[in-house]
């Protein structure tokens, strides 16, 4: 009895008829090709639409169409729109394409846009070998190399305009509305990243002008 019932648990699996599983496939394929369509047809409806909506429907998560729209100002919306007008055109309606309308890819950005920029404009740092000593051309001159080789660089930049002092050339914008103005999750990380930019006074001639009152 034992023995019969040990061989009654040893059942064999069931099998998933071909057919089951040929529809899985045929549901996955239509899924995915219905998702396909809908964003085509998404795409080419925000074609449609002026490029300041365009601009505002590529927006981060969280935040609203008021918010956005504020920070598109005028002048990168006119500039913005001759671009797309003369730029090479594709399927995907990109805004910033490569010559052929594709999407552009990011080593030729950074080699033939963002280093040559920098070179031009001299934002550059002397090369200096393993050793630590500085690289010289045939004519003795210091060989220079753009500073930065990231495009992260320029929303730290933008970061630093927002903070800075007025009389600095900056926006002195509050720490809530840079966090904003960055999408950063929460003001936190504004302040653990740019705290050290927020201006900050000398406050202890006031300190103590408040304690001479307190105590007067």
């Amino acid at each position: 009895m034992h023995q019969k019932s040990e061989r009654r648990g040893l059942q064999p699996a069931p099998l998933t008829p071909f057919w089951s599983s040929s529809r899985k496939s045929r549901a996955a394929n239509n899924s995915a090709e219905s998702a396909k369509q809908d964003h085509s047809r998404n795409q080419n409806e925000l074609r449609k639409q002026p490029l300041t909506r365009q601009i505002i429907d590529l927006r981060r998560s969280g935040a609203s169409l008021e918010e956005i729209a504020a920070e598109v100002t005028p002048k990168l919306v006119r500039v913005l729109t001759e671009w797309k007008l003369a730029c090479p055109k594709g399927d995907a309606g990109l805004v910033f394409p490569n010559t052929d309308g594709k999407v552009e890819w990011h080593a030729n950005i950074i080699n033939r846009a963002w280093i040559p920029v920098q070179v031009t404009a001299g934002v550059t740092v002397q090369v200096r070998d393993e050793e630590g000593k500085l690289v010289r051309d045939e004519d003795g001159k210091a060989v220079l190399q753009a500073k930065y080789t990231g495009l992260h660089a320029l929303r730290h930049f933008f970061a630093s305009w927002c903070i800075n002092r007025e009389i600095d050339g900056g926006l002195e914008l509050p720490a809530k509305v840079v966090q904003e103005r960055l999408g950063h999750s929460s003001i936190t990380v504004t302040l653990d990243t740019y705290g050290h930019l927020f201006p900050r006074g000398d406050d202890s001639a006031k300190l103590a002008e408040a304690e001479s009152r307190l105590w007067s």
